[in-house]
C-alpha cells in the first residue's frame, strides 16, 4: 500500500468507532495464492497483491473492475448509484458486493453478481507458471445472447506498483498486454480475446494528497500528456466478452527469472488451459492450496479451511507470514508480513501431530519447515526475532538481543524452544537413513546449547520477551514451551540423541519449578514473575502452553496428583476468568488478557481474540487427553469444554468470517479486526480437531469394550 492510499484512506475513515485510519483490511474476501503471490478477492470484485513477504514482488497495488455496456439496456437507471456514462453513450456498471465462496477444497474463488444484463459469475485463482505467478479472472454471463446484445466487457483498472513504486514507473503496451516495469521487476495485465486499453495515468498530485477530501481515481486517458500515459502504474482497459465470458489475468515477474517473450507467451499459454469453467478447476485442484482429508473426519470442513489458509500464507520456502500485512506503514501495528519462529514453529508442530492422526499427506510440509529452520539458526543455537519468509533473511524487528553485542532482556527465548520441540517430533519420525537426519540433529544439539543459555539457576527461562511482546518478565509461557522441548527432545532416547538424558534432567527441574508461579489464592499459575520477584498473577491466556507441556512432559516423567489438580484449577480459573459475551452481540469467546488494551479503538474492553479462544479449546482438550490416560473422571468435562470452544471458532462459530478465515481480534459489536486470515488460530484449530478426533475415538473403544465385557 502506498502512502498517497494511506493517506486517502485516514480521509475516508479517521472518525470510523472500528476501523483503523491508513489501512488495507482483508476482513471481507477471499484469498487465493500460489508460487508466493498471494491475491486479495474484495466482495466487490477488486482485487490486490499481498504477496511481498512471500515473493519479494509488489504487482498491483490497487484495482477497480466494472462492466462496460457499449449498448445499454434501455431500461437502465442512469441514475442508480453505481452507474455512470462512458463514452459514446456506453454505460460503466460497477460491480457491487456479490457472494463469494471457495470453490470445493481448492483455492478458487467463485462470486456471484446481479448485473443490468443478468446474472455473472466470477472465477478468482492465482497459479504458478513458467513465468511467474499469475492471476486469472473468468467472467461469465448467466445470459451470453443478452451480454452480448449490450456489447458487455470487463472493464479493468489496475494501479500496479513494482518494486513498490508509484513513480518513475514505466508501460510497454503489447498486442494483448500491457507490461509495467520499474527495475527488476515486471508486471502485466493481459485479456484473452485482446485488451482495449483506455488510458493510464499518474498518482495523485500534490494538492489532491494534501486535500482534506478523498481523491477518486481518474479512469481516463491524459489528453495532452498523453506520453505521461506510459509513465505511471495505472492502466485502465476493457476485456471484450466473447460467448458470454470474459477473461483477464495479471502476471508478476522478475527480469533474472523470465523474459518479456517468455512473460508474454506465459499468458497466452495459460489462456488456453482455463478456456473453459471445468479446465479452470481442474487446474484449481492441482495447485498447492487444494487440500482434501479423509472421510469420516469430524469437522472436516474446518479442517480444511485451516490446511487451505495454511498454505497461501506461506512462502515457496515452507515459511509462513503470521497473515496478511494489513497495515504496511506499521501505524497501528508492528506489521504481520514476517515470519515469526514462534508462531510458524507451533504451526509446524501442530501440522505434524495432525498429519499423524489424518495421514494428511503433506510429508513434504514438514520437510522444508525443518529445512528453513536449519537455514536461519544462529551461530548460537537460537533463532531471531523475525525473517523474511522468501528466503529467511533477517527482517527488521526489535528482539535481536541474542545478535547484538550488548546483553539485554530484548529476546524472545520462547521462539527457540518452539523450534527445537518441532524439530525434535521431526527427527522422531526420519528413518535413520534419511538424508537429514545428522543435520537436524545437529541443529538440535546447538538449540539445547541455546536454551540452557537461556536459564537460570533455578531451572526456568531469565526474564525475556512474552509471546505477545509487550512485556518482559519470567513468564509461565516461555517455561512452558522450554518444558515442552526439552521433553520433546528428551522422548527422542540416548541412542536417538546423545544428550537425551541431559534434556530428562532439564525438564524435571524446569517441572518442580514450575511451583514457584503457582498463585493459591487465585487458583492459577501467576503469568510471570517480575524484576522484583512478585508475581503477575493476571490471566493471560499464553499460559494455555502449560497443558501440552505436562502432556508432552508426561511420556517422560510423572505427573503428581497435586500439579494436575493445579492445572485443573488453572485451566478453569483462566477460561472463564477471560471469557467475554458481549450484550447484544453474536460473538463471544476468550479475550487474550486482563487488562489488554490493544486495538480497542475506543471500545473500552478488552476484545476477544480467536488464538486465544482456539489456544483454549487446545489446552482444554490437551488436558482432557493427560487426565484420561491417568484414568480422571474429569476428562470427559474438558473434553467437552475443548469442544465448546472449538465451536465457537468453527465454521458456524460466531468467531469465524466468509471462507472459513480467523480474523485476530473481533470488537464487541461483531465487527472483525486485524490481520485476516491470522495462520496461528487456524493451526490451533486444526490441532485441536485432531486431538477431540482422538479422544472421541478412544472413548468409542472404551465403550465397545465395556459392551463386549457385559
Amino acid at each position: 500500500m502506498r502512502l498517497r492510499d494511506a493517506l486517502d484512506d485516514h480521509k475516508r475513515n479517521r472518525d470510523h468507532p472500528t476501523r483503523f485510519p491508513g489501512e488495507r483490511r482483508t476482513t471481507a474476501g477471499l484469498f487465493s495464492g500460489a508460487a508466493g503471490r498471494l491475491v486479495h478477492v474484495a466482495p466487490d470484485g477488486t482485487v490486490r497483491d499481498y504477496g511481498y513477504p512471500l515473493s519479494g514482488l509488489s504487482g498491483v497495488a490497487d484495482s477497480r473492475v466494472a462492466l462496460r455496456l457499449d449498448d445499454p439496456p434501455a431500461e437502465l437507471d442512469w441514475d442508480a448509484e453505481g452507474v455512470r456514462p462512458a463514452a459514446d453513450d456506453a454505460a460503466v456498471v460497477s460491480f457491487e458486493a456479490g457472494e463469494q465462496s471457495y470453490h470445493g477444497a481448492t483455492a478458487l474463488v467463485e462470486t456471484t453478481f446481479e448485473t443490468p444484463v443478468g446474472g455473472v459469475t466470477r472465477f478468482d485463482l492465482t497459479v504458478d507458471t513458467d513465468a511467474g505467478a499469475a492471476h486469472v479472472t473468468r467472467v461469465a454471463f448467466d445470459d451470453p445472447s443478452r451480454a452480448s446484445e449490450a456489447g458487455a466487457a470487463l472493464l479493468v483498472g489496475c494501479t500496479f506498483a513494482p518494486e513498490g513504486r508509484d513513480a518513475r514507473v514505466g508501460q510497454l503496451h503489447h498486442d494483448d498486454a500491457v507490461e509495467v516495469f520499474h527495475d527488476r521487476e515486471r508486471d502485466f495485465l493481459a485479456g484473452d480475446a485482446g485488451l482495449d486499453v483506455l488510458g493510464g495515468g499518474l498518482p495523485a498530485a500534490p494538492e489532491a494528497v494534501l486535500s482534506p477530501e478523498p481523491h477518486e481515481a481518474d479512469a481516463t486517458s491524459l489528453g495532452d500528456r498523453r506520453e505521461e500515459d506510459h509513465l505511471g502504474g495505472d492502466v485502465v482497459a476493457a476485456v471484450p466478452a466473447v460467448d458470454g465470458v470474459a477473461t483477464a489475468a495479471t502476471l508478476l515477474s522478475e527480469r533474472e527469472d523470465a523474459d518479456r517473450e517468455a512473460s508474454l507467451a506465459a499468458l497466452d499459454d495459460l489462456f488456453a488451459v482455463v478456456d473453459t469453467a471445468d479446465s479452470l478447476v481442474d487446474l484449481a485442484q492441482s495447485t498447492d492450496a487444494a487440500v482434501s482429508l479423509p472421510d469420516g473426519v469430524a469437522r472436516a470442513a474446518a479442517a480444511v479451511d485451516d490446511l487451505r489458509v495454511l498454505s497461501l500464507l506461506s512462502a515457496p520456502t515452507g515459511m509462513r507470514i503470521a497473515g496478511p500485512d494489513f497495515d504496511p506503514h506499521y501505524v497501528h501495528s508492528g506489521g504481520y508480513g514476517y515470519t515469526w519462529f514462534r508462531d510458524d514453529a507451533e504451526v509446524s508442530g501442530f501440522l505434524l501431530g495432525a498429519d499423524g492422526r489424518f495421514d494428511l499427506g503433506i510429508e513434504e510440509w514438514h520437510r522444508r519447515s525443518a529445512r528453513a529452520y536449519l537455514d536461519t539458526q544462529l551461530p548460537d543455537g537460537t533463532w531471531p526475532h523475525r525473517v523474511w519468509p522468501r528466503n529467511g533473511a533477517l527482517a527488521p524487528g526489535w528482539a535481536n538481543a541474542r545478535m547484538e553485542a550488548l546483553e539485554d532482556v530484548e529476546y524472545q527465548a520462547d521462539q527457540t524452544a518452539s523450534v527445537a520441540a518441532f524439530l525434535a517430533r521431526f527427527l522422531a519420525g526420519l528413518d535413520d537413513d534419511d538424508p537429514m537426519v545428522d543435520e537436524v540433529t545437529a541443529a538440535l544439539d546447538d538449540a539445547l546449547d541455546g536454551m540452557v543459555d537461556s536459564l537460570a539457576d533455578d531451572g526456568r527461562p531469565v526474564a525475556c520477551q512474552n509471546a505477545w511482546e509487550d512485556g518482559v518478565g519470567r513468564f509461565a509461557h516461555t517455561a512452558a514451551r522450554f518444558l515442552d522441548a526439552f521433553s520433546a527432545i528428551a522422548a527422542l532416547g540416548p541412542e536417538r540423541f546423545e544428550r537425551a538424558v541431559e534434556a530428562t534432567d532439564r525438564a524435571a527441574l524446569l517441572y518442580d519449578a514450575l511451583d514457584d508461579l503457582w498463585v493459591a489464592d487465585r487458583g492459577v499459575f501467576a503469568v510471570s514473575e517480575l524484576g522484583d520477584g512478585s508475581l503477575d498473577a493476571r490471566l493471560d491466556s499464553a499460559t494455555f502452553a502449560l497443558a501440552d507441556a505436562h502432556r508432552a512432559y508426561a511420556a517422560i516423567g510423572e505427573i503428581d496428583e497435586t500439579r494436575r489438580n493445579r492445572l485443573v484449577e488453572h485451566l478453569d480459573a483462566t477460561i472463564d476468568g477471560l471469557y467475554h459475551d458481549p450484550a447484544d452481540s453474536d460473538v463471544e469467546g476468550l479475550v487474550r488478557y486482563e487488562g489488554d488494551a490493544w486495538r480497542q479503538r475506543g471500545q473500552g474492553h478488552e476484545k476477544i481474540w480467536t488464538v486465544s479462544t482456539a489456544w483454549g479449546a487446545n489446552a482444554a482438550g490437551e488436558l482432557a487427553a493427560l487426565l484420561a490416560d491417568e484414568d480422571d473422571a474429569r476428562a470427559d468435562e474438558f473434553a467437552a469444554r475443548a469442544s465448546d470452544l472449538l465451536d465457537l471458532v468453527g465454521p458456524e462459530g460466531p468467531l469465524t468470517v466468509a471462507g472459513g478465515y480467523q480474523p485476530e481480534q473481533f470488537f464487541d459489536d461483531g465487527t472483525a479486526d486485524s490481520a485476516t486470515p491470522l495462520g496461528w488460530p487456524h493451526a490451533i484449530r486444526l490441532a485441536t480437531t485432531a486431538l477431540l478426533d482422538d479422544h472421541d475415538a478412544l472413548a468409542s473403544e472404551q465403550t465397545e469394550r465395556l459392551r463386549a465385557d457385559d
